[in-house]
Formats: structure tokens, sequence, C-alpha cells
């Protein structure tokens, strides 16, 4: 059987429009190859992100993975951190295997565990694109419990996105 497909489209153009602000990273370069340590089988660890520039009133920050390229109708979540206190402007390496900032939690990704979920495209699948954002929430609390899906998530972002900050690298097996 073939995974040829099309290019899936870049999902946040399809989201209701929000201010943008900037998301940097030592562990991924935008729009550049993944490095071992964010590739499930290799390293498998969170990438290391700092942002700034959110917009005023951001009282929180959610933090998602996203595979939109995963041979699935929905593509494929890798992380989802959600309650992220505002005075928060970094995560480390390795963060979501440690101590979380303040009541922030973790969301079960696609692969059911709650953490990050490194790059796991098929073999010889097409380049998978994978999108670190950072989303400034307008709330201290999302609304959601750690039980909550990724699709949950989204859709409570969809009502209190202040801005998005976006970095993605790509991977392919």
């Amino acid at each position: 059987m073939s995974l040829e497909r099309p290019v899936s489209p870049d999902p946040y153009v399809l989201l209701p429009a929000a201010p943008a602000f900037t998301v940097t990273s030592a562990d991924v370069s935008d729009g550049q190859p993944l490095g071992a340590d964010q590739v499930a089988d290799a390293g498998n660890t969170s990438p290391q992100l700092s942002w700034e520039g959110a917009p005023e009133g951001t009282k929180s920050y959610t933090v998602t993975c996203f595979d939109p390229d995963a041979p699935t109708p929905s593509g494929f979540w890798h992380w989802v951190l959600v309650d992220i206190p505002a005075d928060v402007t970094s995560l480390d390496t390795g963060a979501a295997a440690g101590q979380l900032p303040g009541q922030a939690f973790h969301c079960r990704n696609d692969g059911g565990a709650k953490g990050f979920m490194g790059a796991a495209p098929p073999p010889g699948d097409q380049v998978h694109r994978y999108f670190f954002v950072v989303h400034a929430v307008q709330e201290e609390t999302l609304g959601v419990d750690s039980d909550a899906s990724p699709a949950v998530v989204s859709f409570n972002l969809a009502f209190k996105t202040a801005g998005r900050a976006i970095l993605h690298g790509t991977y392919r097996h």
C-alpha cells in the first residue's frame, strides 16, 4: 500500500487569525530537520523554547506540537502542555519530562501519553512538518483537564487565543 498523498496545508492558516509573536529554540531551527533528540526512537526529548512579544493581556500559555503530515485525516498531536503561567517565557530542553512551571500540566498526545512524543513518521513517507506553537491565552486557565483530547484543547484555543508564535521543524524517516 502506498502512502502517497498531497501535502497537507499549514493548519494554522485555517484557524481564526491571531497576532503573531516570536518563538525561538536552541534545539529546533525553523524549517530545518529536527535533531535526534526530538525523534521518538532516538532522544524523544522536548525541545528548548523561548518566546517574547506576546500580546498585552496574555494570562497563560499553551504549548503544542502538531504534525499535519501524518497519514490520518486529523494529523498527529505530539505535545499538549496547558496552563503555563504568563510570567514564564521559556522551557528548557527536556522540560516535558520534568517539573512543570506553576499549575501547568500535560494533556494526552495522540500516542496516548501525557508528555512529549518525538517525531515518528512511517519509514519512506514524505517529509513531515512538526509545528511547535506557543499559544498566548486570554485566561489564566484554558478550562480543560489532563484527560482532554488535543482536539478539545484546540477547540478551546480557538476562542481563547490572544496570539500565536510558530516554529516548525521537519523530519523524514
